[in-house]
């Protein structure tokens, strides 16, 4: 493959977002889809894991949730990839989100410990639909933006599901413990109606969808695009990091257990008039409120520096890896909420910017009738390490290994992926000096 130019390292400031959002329709709506269908899963997806804590009593049960939350990206991964090249991608996400209304409702259902076991084939429906949407999502950003407005598109994004995390961490904690769950579900199943609502109202060529052939039913099961997709990978060195980036954020997984349990146990929350499951929700609204202004401020921060510089991406890739496993070694010795709530942070700062940096390069150097099999295959392999680190976190914690040390065990595995990035980036450097020789 012929080296790629090297982009320039314009800064990108934050009228560059205003502007942007303030003259692209798409993108606009795109935006407030994203916002009000992300704020109502911040809210449920605190009301989940601290009602399968309160029935059960064991931190493998949110283990095997989280599981059922990002597994079936990995397992529909493949037909996903396939149905968001050949159809428009406008209409997979509006049949996406309806679908996932109806399962947010029958969440309703569950009401006591003989009821609990609806929560996993219902988790398994709702994200099955996810592994759907956000190929779709992240494949039309290049549609509706310019070249050079990508990372902005992409930074802005990430801000965006940060302040949702902040703002639905801590607003749902609240409306959790004093309206109950159920208002919980009832308000995030209408921000996915509202959210297919804006999205239907986006208007915006699909040239993918124009060049396929009709979808066929046998086609949902025809692994030959996926094998397309694979070579088109391997014959493209430099999307590689970028493809495995999130795979190696090897703290996703274990954060939700370890939030929700250091919530509950350690940091929780003892006010007047506030009862165990509220000062539990309260706690780990506090740790996710923390984790949401880090990955906040992280790729605002990160995205004045890399400018659109393919190597700063790829290196911001690294100093984000770095920064997860500085944050999570904190985490293990605190003593305080607050003081957990900062090492969060520092943590998930990297973790962001490693996210969006990853997202800007596979956008930049993919093909569009490629782009959703690679994104597919991102995500796939991203929720593949988020189950197995989950579930590995919670039978650790239910043997007996307290939150603190697998906390810090999880900022010590960081390393590892660190150290297999260093060792790609040198390969490709000599691979293309080799080719200019």
């Amino acid at each position: 493959m012929e080296p790629q130019p090297e982009r320039g390292t314009d800064t990108i400031t934050i009228a560059s977002y205003v502007r942007l959002v303030g003259t692209n329709a798409n993108l606009r709506r795109l935006w407030l889809a994203q916002i009000v269908s992300e704020i109502g899963d911040w809210f449920y997806t605190l009301a989940i894991y601290t009602l399968l804590l309160q029935l059960t009593g064991r931190a493998s049960s949110v283990a095997i949730a989280l599981m059922l939350q990002v597994l079936p990206q990995t397992l529909v991964g493949p037909t996903a990839g396939v149905v968001n090249d050949r159809l428009r991608r406008k209409h997979v996400m509006i049949a996406a989100d309806l679908i996932r209304c109806a399962v947010v409702l029958s969440m309703l259902m569950v009401r006591s410990r003989s009821t609990v076991w609806l929560v996993y084939p219902l988790l398994l429906i709702e994200t099955s639909m996810t592994a759907f949407f956000e190929p779709a999502r992240s494949a039309v950003i290049p549609n509706i933006t310019r070249e050079g407005e990508v990372l902005v598109a992409n930074t802005l994004s990430s801000a965006t599901w940060s302040v949702n995390l902040l703002v639905g961490a801590s607003i749902g904690g609240v409306v959790a413990a004093f309206f109950g769950r159920e208002a919980v579900f009832i308000l995030n199943a209408l921000s996915f109606l509202l959210s297919a609502s804006l999205i239907r109202g986006m208007e915006f060529a699909e040239p993918h969808a124009e060049a396929a052939a009709p979808l066929r039913a046998r086609d949902l099961v025809d692994f030959s695009p996926i094998m397309e997709g694979i070579r088109y990978i391997r014959g493209h060195r430099a999307l590689l990091p970028a493809v495995f980036a999130k795979a190696g954020e090897l703290m996703v997984g274990p954060s939700w257990v370890i939030f929700t349990v250091m919530g509950a146990r350690e940091f929780a929350w003892h006010g007047h008039g506030m009862n165990e499951a509220g000062g539990a929700m309260l706690g780990m609204s506090i740790l996710l409120g923390g984790r949401g202004l880090g990955a906040l401020v992280g790729p605002l921060i990160s995205a004045r520096w890399a400018g659109r510089s393919d190597h700063r991406l790829r290196l911001g890739i690294l100093f984000g890896y770095l920064t997860i496993a500085t944050g999570y070694c904190l985490l293990g010795m605190s003593h305080t909420v607050w003081m957990a709530a900062g090492c969060a942070m520092l943590a998930h700062a990297g973790g962001s910017t490693v996210w969006v940096f990853s997202t800007t390069l596979l956008q930049l150097h993919t093909e569009d009738r490629f782009r959703g099999r690679v994104f597919s295959a991102d995500l796939s392999m991203a929720c593949l390490s988020f189950a197995v680190t989950a579930y590995t976190c919670g039978r650790f914690l239910d043997f007996g290994a307290s939150v603190r040390t697998v906390a810090v065990g999880t900022g010590v595995a960081m390393l590892i992926p660190a150290t297999l990035l260093v060792l790609a980036l040198r390969g490709m450097r000599s691979e293309r000096a080799s080719e200019l020789s």
